[in-house]
């Protein structure tokens, strides 16, 4: 599989790149900063190039198979990265004629599936500290249900640092219940098994640790 990874120095994001790279496939790493990507291979490209280049992000994305976002928020501040990065990725891949785009975002901004307490309780507390990013969130998510390609928008948890476990459930009907956290390491692991999965075109996956 050829892929591209927006946000590959990211926590997830460098993730996907080395367990693509362990798994032989060829990896597209766009990244601001080369510097902050402590990954190499073979099989890996690193593309310099900040969300506003079309023309490079176009090319980055040209004859891959599956392009991730997996850009995310740094702090509670007022942020669009998300978003900047969803407009970016479909605008890329429309010009460069690839289909397949996996867009990392976040169960906490969604109530569908959570329990009475999850909801009615832990769920107000964190739109409040987290408000920011989840905007960001929900409005990358519009932008790629609204687009015309071969989408999935996958929705972990809190995020850990902790090793890939493989114990990942996941749910298109709702958060999963009962688990509220996965590692960052199985979050990679589920995308790339998404990127091949053609029965999560167009679907929205809550995952966590199972």
């Amino acid at each position: 599989m050829k892929l591209t990874v927006l946000g590959a120095t990211g926590g997830v994001g460098s993730e996907i790149v080395k367990q693509a790279l362990a798994a032989g496939h060829h990896v597209t790493a766009v990244v601001r900063d080369p510097s902050r990507l402590d990954v190499e291979g073979e099989l890996l490209e690193v593309v310099v190039a900040g969300l506003s280049e079309h023309g490079a992000l176009t090319e980055a994305v040209s004859g891959r198979d599956v392009v991730i976002s997996a850009l995310g928020a740094r702090d509670r501040t007022p942020t669009t990265v998300v978003t900047d990065g969803a407009h970016a990725a479909v605008a890329a891949l429309g010009s460069a004629g690839t289909r397949r785009l996996l867009l990392v975002s976040a169960s906490g901004p969604f109530v569908d599936g959570d329990t009475f307490f999850t909801r009615n309780v832990v769920k107000p507390i964190l739109g409040r500290v987290l408000r920011h990013a989840f905007a960001d969130m929900i409005a990358a998510e519009r932008i790629v249900r609204a687009s015309d390609l071969d989408w999935t928008i996958v929705r972990p948890p809190r995020l850990l640092n902790g090793p890939h476990t493989g114990a990942i459930a996941a749910r298109t009907d709702g958060n999963v219940r009962g688990s509220y956290s996965i590692n960052r390491a199985d979050v990679a692991d589920y995308l790339l098994r998404a990127a091949a999965d053609d029965s999560l075109v167009r679907q929205t996956v809550s995952i966590a640790h199972g």
